[in-house]
């Protein structure tokens, strides 16, 4: 079953560079829609997301990944519109 997830990251204290986890986001096709903030549509839970990415992130760091509704309100995003609406497109 498809999903969609916001996944939100606090990197805290960097010894090594974002681009590990910047990459695996890009890898999975998710939406980089704010500054820490991606958006994903995909076959795996919540869970198993959270479990592929903490392998890119450090101790201390922060890492949420929660299921979306497909009900959304904004005002400017880091992409278009357009972009972001297809996110939740069935």
């Amino acid at each position: 079953m498809v999903s969609t997830y916001m996944i939100v990251y606090d990197l805290e204290n960097r010894t090594e560079s974002y681009e590990p986890l910047l990459n695996a986001l890009r890898k999975l096709g998710a939406l980089h829609v704010l500054y820490s903030k991606w958006v994903l549509k995909t076959n795996y839970s919540a869970v198993q997301l959270r479990d592929h990415l903490r392998q890119f992130v450090e101790s201390g760091d922060k890492l949420l990944v929660v299921g979306l509704t497909g009900e959304a309100a904004w005002t400017s995003l880091f992409v278009p519109n357009d972009d972001f609406k297809q996110a939740f497109a069935a």
